[in-house]
């Protein structure tokens, strides 16, 4: 949510970032907010003013009674009378002002960066730095479910019984594998100074409706039947959360948080949720980082964050490249936005494992997140971000077929043979 004093001053820049991002439907949406404010500041102004008049009232009442001046203290009960029913009405006609007003700021898109391209979609996104050379295999890589099969690490029909599509048991030393990159991960993000949470994997709506805009949340969220929770799509969601209503001493800033948590997705509408494979599932998990911090601060976080994502994905000899995510390719709240995507030896291109977010203060003003400015006096609003450190199974899906070896064995690289009781590869099963 942007500040509503943007749109006030501004409303045809606010309309030209619509335009940029390709939402031309809520262009209407800036000028019924201006109207809906204008209509919610002269009901405050009118409000105060018949508040004043009812005390006054009041008092004229009981000074005419006591002087027995009956027909003028009726007169006066009548105005007073008159002023209190209009009173009730501007709190209701305010009331109502507010809450359309509120729909409408929270329809409107962040103001993206100036750096950000123009684009309508994902196929305008634009490719930004590579890391580690990209090499083909000197043999036929298999699809990544027929490596999983052959290590002996998967069960997809067991899991379409129990659960239904989009679900699967790991096994073996590939679920080793899978906690391992985890644990890795979380141990990488805590020696970048960062401090390990498993938070509340369950929020609220107003939660949710602080975090994400309506669209994503129709999407990717899962409603708890008959409760006012839902199960959370990423541990940004409760990381976040966690500071709503709050106040931050500005010393505690930056807030630098890693969390570990299962996620849980809908994927409503999404391609290929029925393939073969486990490209898109509804339930994974993921180790994430966020951010809080002061306003100043948040552009040099966003290109360490990232960066981070890439030096974990390197130090396992991943091979990746930034994907700089044009303007209709970003979520409402996103003032900046890439992904990471790591190099797929049997496609021979690179794909999504990951996404790095600069919210600025659109998540910060939904939630109430706030630090106290040592310099004005005066409580502002804190920036907000968030990357992915490290997401199975698509990370899993890389590891295998850049580390997959001619016999069917997958190597592992040195940072992780610790968190895999020291071995060097995985076998596949013996035929």
């Amino acid at each position: 949510m942007i500040d509503i004093n943007l749109i006030r001053e501004n409303p045809e820049a606010v309309k030209e970032n619509i335009k940029k991002k390709f939402q031309d439907k809520k262009l209407p949406l800036v000028d019924e907010i201006i109207a809906l404010d204008k209509k919610k500041r002269e009901l405050q102004a009118e409000g105060d003013v018949r508040r004043a008049q009812r005390n006054s009232l009041a008092k004229n009442i009981g000074l005419l009674m006591r002087e027995g001046k009956k027909e003028e203290a009726e007169e006066a009960k009548r105005l007073s009378k008159e002023n209190n029913d209009r009173i009730a009405e501007i709190e209701n006609e305010s009331a109502e002002a507010e809450n359309r007003l509120k729909t409408a700021m929270m329809a409107i898109p962040n103001i993206i960066a100036p750096d950000v391209p123009v684009g309508k979609d994902d196929s305008q996104n634009v490719q930004g730095k590579v890391f580690l050379e990209a090499k083909e295999k000197p043999f036929e890589v298999p699809y990544h479910l027929d490596i999983l099969e052959n290590l002996g690490g998967i069960d997809l029909d067991s899991a379409r019984r129990t659960s239904g599509n989009g679900f699967y048991y790991l096994l073996g030393d590939v679920a080793r594998l899978h906690s391992a990159v985890l644990t890795y991960a979380r141990d990488f993000m805590i020696d970048k100074g960062f401090t390990y949470c498993i938070p509340p994997y369950m929020i609220r709506s107003e939660v949710v409706s602080g975090v994400m805009s309506f669209e994503e949340m129709e999407g990717m969220m899962y409603k708890i039947e008959g409760e006012n929770l839902y199960l959370i799509g990423t541990s940004e969601h409760s990381m976040i959360g966690r500071f709503m209503g709050a106040t931050l001493a500005e010393s505690s800033l930056p807030q630098t948080l890693t969390s570990y948590s299962p996620c849980f997705r809908k994927e409503k509408g999404a391609h290929g949720i029925e393939e073969r494979g486990i490209y898109r599932i509804h339930q994974f998990e993921k180790q994430e980082m966020i951010v809080v911090c002061k306003p100043e601060d948040s552009d040099e976080w966003y290109e360490k964050m990232w960066n981070y994502t890439v030096e974990l994905f390197t130090s396992m000899e991943i091979p990746v490249r930034q994907l700089i995510c044009c303007s209709g390719d970003l979520a409402d709240l996103k003032y900046k936005s890439c992904d990471i995507e790591a190099w797929s030896p049997r496609q021979k291109k690179y794909f999504e494992v990951g996404s790095c977010s600069n919210l600025t203060d659109a998540q910060a003003r939904r939630l109430g997140i706030r630090y106290k400015n040592s310099k004005t006096g005066k409580n502002e609003y804190a920036h907000t971000l968030n990357n992915t450190v490290a997401a199975p199974p698509r990370m899993l899906i890389a590891f295998l077929e850049n580390h997959l070896q001619a016999d069917g064995s997958v190597y592992i690289p040195e940072v992780l043979r610790k968190y895999m009781g020291g071995k060097d590869k995985i076998l596949p099963l013996k035929k």
